[in-house]
């Protein structure tokens, strides 16, 4: 055990990547990828869908979802470009964008490769952790889950954050919007005796943001990026604090509805 992996606290929070490997001994891990991956996972469920998180420009499990019978959906900041040159199968309109699936059918089976809540989603399913996709949508649905699910067990919450597009690393940029939807999740969570630090700030930045969320994530710099990309309703539907009941659950690495 280190300081990193926050073994004094039931209820944990970090960031990225290199959160799911501290939080790796957490008996339920929630994924927090609100603009937009997990924003879109509580949409294609709630429609009946099911999604297979894949991590980013690998063509393997690419050709793995195909496989399985999922539909590739179009990649890219508006759901349009091609990444890598790996063509997404021709469905009109099914995209990584939360607007483009609120017509989803139902049993609709997608596979949606995102550079960061997607490939956490795939990454954290191999911890051996229950995984479980919050947003700002489900987030009350998603921590009485987490509680139920973990007993006395801790929680760990892993905001997934963006990437600095402008440079050549493409390292991690913490976003307010995963700072709000895990602080939402985090606030919601019941049971807890003994919250990091890390965890507490989120709720308590979350409580006090409440009543302007809508307005500050539209303003943040995902939200513009999203409006100049020409897809504002995603900035919508991601800020309709606890529209859904939808708990995605990971299992045999497909989310469905618990």
């Amino acid at each position: 055990m280190t300081v990193y992996q926050q073994d004094h606290a039931d209820l944990r929070l970090e960031w990225g990547l290199e959160g799911v490997h501290a939080l790796a001994e957490c008996a339920v891990l929630v994924v927090v990828d609100v603009l937009v991956f997990t924003t879109t996972v509580d949409i294609a469920l709630g429609r009946g869908g099911r999604v297979l998180p894949l991590p980013w420009r690998d063509e393997r499990a690419v050709e793995a979802a195909r496989a399985a019978g999922a539909t590739l959906t179009r990649g890219g900041l508006a759901g349009i470009e091609r990444q890598d040159g790996l063509r997404a199968d021709s469905r009109p309109g099914w995209t990584l964008r939360p607007s483009s699936l609120v017509e989803l059918p139902a049993g609709t089976f997608l596979a949606i490769s995102s550079p960061n809540g997607a490939t956490l989603s795939a990454a954290a399913a191999e911890t051996g952790a229950t995984v479980l996709a919050g947003c700002l949508r489900n987030a009350s649905a998603v921590a009485a889950a987490a509680a139920e699910i973990a007993g006395e067990a801790p929680i760990g919450i892993l905001p997934a954050g963006e990437r600095w597009r402008d440079t050549p690393e493409k390292r991690l940029r913490p976003g307010i919007e995963e700072l709000f939807g895990a602080g939402a999740i985090a606030a919601a969570v019941t049971g807890r005796r003994a919250p990091s630090a890390e965890a507490e700030l989120a709720a308590l930045t979350y409580r006090a943001a409440e009543t302007r969320v809508v307005e500050l994530v539209a303003a943040s710099v995902s939200g513009r990026e999203l409006v100049e990309a020409g897809v504002p309703e995603d900035v919508r539907l991601a800020t309709d604090v606890d529209a859904s009941d939808v708990v995605p659950l990971l299992t045999d690495g497909v989310f469905a509805a618990r």
